[in-house]
Order: structure tokens, then C-alpha cells, then sequence
């Protein structure tokens, strides 16, 4: 299943070396921005919703090409004096612009797409309505199908080029009809949305999801990974514990990186579970089968 010809590079280091910050005790008074940024390399730019805006706080990914950028989810927050993401972007893209300058008159474009379709991953599109050389993709099957050119659409997988940096497509539906998995070749990183992250694996449809695991494991079988990013940190560090759903301060979380050990260990959830309803935990995450 391997995406590359020839020898790969080794993909770029990067920087994990983070504190998220995971809310406050008052979300009235934090005193934190509402959009964190993190950058792993200069290129690849991690951004985490303030908890104290939005309970979800899910991990938003801004990576630069040579063409253009890739905005991977949009947040929670439709309202942009409460989570200011087209301000926080566009900040973002002119300082990258100002240290790769373009020739006059030559614009650099803006893709926002997503991993999935839930409202906490795409509730910020609008703010990028109207905005010069952007893109924003839909959040159906048919429109991410048609975007991205995935025919044949669970089984094949695809590509995005923005220009010197190419990023494979993997379809990964089962937690949600649309959910798209995405492998950086440049950093190695491989962004799962909410197919697999440090919290609560929602499965909608287990044949489905099941199929997905697999296609990820064969995919990182032939082609380097260096971490698994999801979009939300949900465990605490004490082993097969969650903090409850709504909770708008974790003091006690761990990293949001994961390794491929851990789709491993999904799949072993999975099978155990035999798709039927209910909870499984695990060391780094919980399956929720919807019945």
C-alpha cells in the first residue's frame, strides 16, 4: 500500500516538546489565548481551541507548502470574537510569507479541510468565507471525494500536493462517513482525527471502522511514521481513565502523541469487542460502540 517511489527521505524532526495548556479552573477567567500554537518544525504548526472556550478543545493543523497551505479542521466555535481562527491564520501565513517571500503578484493559496465532519471539527469554515485564494472543502463524502480526486472511495487512497510537499490520503470512515487520515511524507507525522487519540473512540459503524484500522496498519507497515496526532486529548495520565465528558479543566493529561503500537492495540480492542455495543478501555484510550 506504500505511497512513495523509490527510497523515502527521513522525515523532518520535529519539535513535541509542549505543555498544552488544558483549560482552568474558572473558564471565566482564564487567562490564556483562545487559540494555542505550537510549531513542530517551522513548516508544521499545531494549534489546540482553549478548553475555556470550547470543552471539545480539539488540535487544529496549519502545514505549508511551497503553493500553498493546508488548514486541517476548523475548531468548535462558529463565532469568531470567541475563537478568532481566520485572524489567528491569516497571522500565521503572513509570517511564513515574510520569511518565503513570493514574486509580485503571485498569490499563495489556503486549503481548509477536515478529518471528519462532526460539528467540533468544522464549525470555524465559515470564517474563511470570501477569503482570497481559499478553498474550503466540504464535510460529505461526495464533496471530499470529489475534492481530492478518491475514486473508488473507501479502498483507494490518494494525494495532496501543496507545492513541494505531498501528503497521502487515506479514507477512514467508522467513526464518521467522511473521516479522512492524512501522512505528511515531509515530517512522517500521520493526523487521525478522531479515528485514534488519547480519549474516547466513538465507532459508529464497527465493519466499517474495523476496515479502516486495517487500512492504517498496512499503510504504516511500508511508509514512516514518526507519531500518531489525533484532535483531542480526553484520558488523564493514570491509565484507562478519562476525564468526564463536559470537562473544562484537565491538569492531568498526557501528550497527544501516540505511536503505531497503539493502532495495534486498537485493532485488539476491536476484535475482543466483536462489534458489539458498549465500552472497552485501554491503557491510552476507551472504544465506545454505539448500540
Amino acid at each position: 500500500m506504500t505511497r512513495h517511489h523509490g527510497e523515502p527521505p527521513a522525515p523532518a524532526a520535529g519539535d513535541l516538546d509542549v505543555h498544552w495548556h488544558a483549560g482552568w479552573p474558572s473558564a471565566k477567567h482564564d487567562p490564556a489565548p483562545e487559540i494555542q500554537v505550537h510549531a513542530y518544525t517551522e513548516d508544521t504548526l499545531i494549534l489546540r481551541q482553549n478548553k475555556s472556550v470550547h470543552y471539545e478543545a480539539p488540535f487544529l493543523f496549519l502545514l505549508f507548502g511551497a503553493e500553498r497551505a493546508l488548514l486541517l479542521d476548523t475548531g468548535a466555535t462558529e463565532d469568531a470574537r470567541y475563537f478568532p481562527l481566520r485572524r489567528t491564520v491569516d497571522g500565521l501565513v503572513a509570517r511564513w510569507l515574510e520569511r518565503h517571500p513570493r514574486e509580485a503578484g503571485q498569490e499563495y493559496g489556503l486549503l481548509v479541510a477536515h478529518t471528519h465532519g462532526h460539528g467540533d471539527h468544522v464549525a470555524g469554515d465559515g470564517q474563511f468565507a470570501g477569503r482570497a485564494a481559499t478553498t474550503v472543502v466540504g464535510r460529505e463524502v461526495a464533496a471530499v471525494v470529489e475534492a481530492f480526486g478518491l475514486a473508488h472511495w473507501p479502498e483507494r487512497l490518494g494525494e495532496l500536493d501543496l507545492g513541494g510537499r505531498v501528503l497521502d490520503l487515506i479514507p477512514g470512515p467508522g467513526h464518521q462517513e467522511a473521516g479522512l487520515v492524512l501522512h505528511d511524507r515531509r515530517t512522517g507525522l500521520l493526523f487521525t482525527g478522531d479515528s485514534l487519540y488519547p480519549g474516547r473512540i466513538y465507532v459508529q459503524d464497527p465493519p466499517v471502522f474495523a476496515a479502516t484500522v486495517e487500512r492504517l496498519l498496512a499503510f504504516c507497515a511500508v511508509n514512516p511514521v514518526t507519531h500518531v496526532l489525533g484532535c483531542h486529548i480526553e484520558m488523564s495520565t493514570t491509565p484507562g481513565k478519562d476525564y468526564p465528558r463536559g470537562t473544562t479543566h484537565q491538569p492531568d493529561e498526557p501528550a497527544l502523541q501516540l505511536g503505531v503500537d497503539r493502532l495495534r492495540a486498537l485493532r485488539e480492542v476491536l476484535a475482543r469487542a466483536g462489534g458489539r455495543p458498549g465500552e472497552y478501555p485501554s491503557t491510552d484510550f476507551i472504544v465506545h460502540i454505539a448500540g
